[in-house]
């Protein structure tokens, strides 16, 4: 059984290992934009030099697993096209290309490799005194800011979004708050509708809707609102963003052979984390085991019970949500929520690699 994924992120790659483990005998090939899995929750760590996000996908496989580097431009009737030279055919696929980032120009975006690795080199050149200003008050731009305020006490940091830390219960947005200004980032609540260019490659001023500007040495992108269009470029039934309709078993709609896996899955009550990602992709490889064997499948079910925000290398928010991911007034915050956030990173990548867990 000739098997494709194409996507090397949580899904992509916990799916390959699991489905290498239930069948020894599939041939199975990933494809991959790069040579590395990156861990995106480290992006962030990556950006500020305070940890690593790339792994080399040969100690990330499982034996006999095939990788490829390539970019994909089509998907269907069993063919996959690699960059319009070559083409591998497939019994079943796996899309798991994620999501991307659109930033606003003049910004660098921090929510892709490429981007955060131009945000690290510029970070890293940055003189004492110099503004970094953080666009998006969700989770990567709450991280972000609080790890290169950490990094650099040298650099003035500043996080503007018009709700920072909104979506979390009233006592959780009140501790992120004090931690990020334990850490002496400016707060600005405020939508942003420009962004000019400076004299230099990133510097310039960011304009707020209230018409204020802030001048700024270095502005951040940390907003994730993008879905790569190779599901609609490949005729896939897509939604009003760009992500594949799927079945109740992960499979498209359109052709029962391809499994949609992670952020580019219009998953019901499914948001773009790899609290989302992990265990679709290891649902997917169970159900195509399951179909393999001549065994009914099992619907999807997505279920979440926490947000975790990390706020630098020693402090951290976790806000514990109901299955249907409304937060539930119940947090816990500090060294030890920092501790169990880390722990939870570490868990996810170890189940990406062994394919077990999820």
């Amino acid at each position: 059984m000739k098997t494709v994924v194409v996507g090397a992120g949580y899904a992509g790659m916990i799916a390959a290992n699991r489905l290498a483990r239930k069948m020894k005998s599939a041939e199975i090939t990933v494809i991959n934009p790069r040579p590395d899995f990156v861990e995106r929750i480290r992006l962030h760590q990556q950006i500020a030099e305070t940890g690593a996000a790339a792994t080399p996908l040969a100690s990330m496989l499982r034996n006999g697993i095939t990788s490829r580097v390539g970019v994909v431009d089509k998907i269907g009737d069993g063919t996959v096209s690699i960059g319009g030279k070559e083409s591998i055919n497939f019994d079943y696929a796996f899309l798991a290309v994620g999501s991307t980032v659109l930033p606003m120009q003049g910004t660098v975006p921090v929510g892709t490799w490429e981007g955060a690795e131009q945000a690290r080199v510029a970070f890293a050149a940055l003189p004492a005194g110099s503004t970094v200003t953080v666009i998006g008050g969700g989770p990567t731009g709450i991280e972000t800011a609080a790890e290169v305020a950490g990094a650099r006490p040298d650099v003035r940091v500043r996080l503007v979004g018009s709700s920072v830390a909104g979506s979390l219960s009233d006592g959780a947005q009140r501790r992120v708050h004090a931690g990020l200004e334990r850490l002496k980032i400016d707060i600005v609540e405020d939508g942003v509708t420009g962004v000019s260019a400076g004299a230099g490659r990133f510097n310039g001023v960011v304009h707020l809707r209230s018409g204020t500007e802030l001048a700024s040495d270095l502005t951040l992108w940390a907003i994730v609102g993008g879905i790569p269009d190779l599901a609609a470029r490949s005729g896939l039934e897509v939604d009003s963003e760009g992500r594949a309709i799927v079945d109740e078993f992960l499979r498209s709609v359109n052709d029962e052979r391809i499994f949609v896996v992670g952020d580019c899955a219009a998953v019901p009550g499914a948001r773009l984390a790899c609290q989302s990602a992990a265990p679709q992709g290891a649902h997917a490889a169970n159900t195509l085991a399951r179909l393999v064997k001549g065994r009914k499948p099992r619907p999807y079910s997505q279920t979440y019970s926490v947000v975790p925000l990390s706020l630098g290398q020693k402090d951290a928010v976790l806000q514990y949500t109901r299955p249907d991911d409304t937060v539930r007034r119940f947090y816990i915050a500090g060294r030890i929520a920092a501790g169990l956030n880390e722990v939870g990173a570490r868990a996810a990548k170890f189940a990406a690699r062994t394919g077990i867990g999820a």
